[in-house]
């Protein structure tokens, strides 16, 4: 069991290469090891591209060590058509009779059944190994096919008082609580989600354009909440730059709970992980009705005196790490629906 712990935790490792790029598919990574040694591997190419069971085949330079070899995936191979052909065909076709699975896929078109096809080829199956980690890697997918809807990250940075922003301010433009090293990160995390989100006030206040400008990688898709349409199609959010949803009552009830709704229209989008960067009232509206997983918030070293209050949440202290001279501290939910 240490040697499959081992090549798993490699596995894992590798898979996080394909974080922000294989969305909406998981996240998968896979190693071949034959005689106690690495001979392939692989994670998932960009969504439409081979999934890590092929990619780690493909860097198999002699076939032939296959039909004794293990290959250890951090999710059940896949057993349907869908971009690609289906993984578990490949692995029995190659001759590998020895998979070792962290963890099972949810998702109602495999939900065991690559486990099944490879049980009835007369592979050797072993799941289970570092679930735990491997359920955690792929949380954003799970979240999507278990709960109907996308992962959802809270984000703000508030002042050393404990403010979002100033009580006036001269410009339509951000007033930065963080560093540039802080902000970076933030532009980092916007490659890494499917989307991401922000209410009117804060486009009206800031006009940001939630791009990741500053960091190489994918821009989010932008949602945008704009009750009365009344957001001006020259704001940085509706440019070229990056796709942008509109939420407004054409498509939405804002007297009833409005997170639900918005996780529901995004889910029907298939967006599996959403970044929620205020302002104030967004990020109530989904801390009201339990609606997140997880919570970065930076605090800054500046004093506002006056202004908007940040939200208080309740959550479980995962992390708490200086950026420079900010601090920023990461919150799991325990407890939501």
């Amino acid at each position: 069991m240490s040697n499959h712990i081992t090549y798993m935790q490699r596995a894992l490792q590798i898979a996080k290469n394909g974080l922000g790029t294989t969305k909406p598919n998981p996240m998968v990574g896979a190693v071949i090891v034959c005689d106690n040694k690495i001979i392939g591997e692989g994670f998932t190419s960009p969504f439409g591209g081979n999934h890590a069971e092929v990619n780690a085949i493909n860097n198999v330079k002699d076939e032939s060590l296959l039909e004794k070899s293990t290959i250890y995936v951090t999710l059940e191979p896949c057993s349907h058509f869908g971009k690609t052909p289906p993984c578990s065909s490949l692995i029995i076709e190659k001759g590998i009779k020895n998979i070792v699975i962290g963890c099972v896929d949810d998702n109602p078109q495999v939900a065991g059944k690559g486990i099944q096809k490879l049980l009835a080829a007369n592979c050797n199956v072993t799941i289970g190994v570092l679930e735990d980690d491997c359920k955690e890697h792929h949380k954003r997918f799970f979240t999507f096919h278990n709960k109907k809807r996308p992962y959802i990250i809270l984000k703000w940075a508030q002042s050393l008082d404990g403010f979002l922003s100033p009580e006036t301010k001269n410009k339509q433009k951000p007033v930065w609580i963080t560093n540039p090293y802080s902000r970076t990160l933030v532009h980092k995390w916007r490659t890494e989600e499917q989307a991401i989100l922000v209410g009117t006030n804060t486009v009206l206040h800031d006009n940001p354009s939630l791009t990741a400008r500053n960091y190489s990688g994918e821009n989010p898709i932008r949602v945008v909440l704009d009750r009365k349409l009344k957001l001006d199609e020259s704001l940085a959010v509706f440019n070229t730059e990056a796709e942008t949803i509109v939420i407004s009552k054409d498509n939405c009830d804002f007297s009833k709970p409005l997170a639900q709704q918005i996780c529901s229209i995004l889910h029907s989008k298939h967006i599996n992980s959403v970044i929620i960067e205020g302002g104030l009232q967004t990020l109530q509206t989904f801390i009201d009705e339990n609606l997140w997983d997880e919570a970065r918030i930076f605090k800054g070293t500046v004093s506002l005196n006056k202004g908007t209050k940040a939200p208080h949440l309740k959550g479980e202290l995962l992390n708490s790490e200086f950026i420079l001279d900010d601090v920023l501290e990461v919150y799991k939910n325990n407890k939501n629906d």
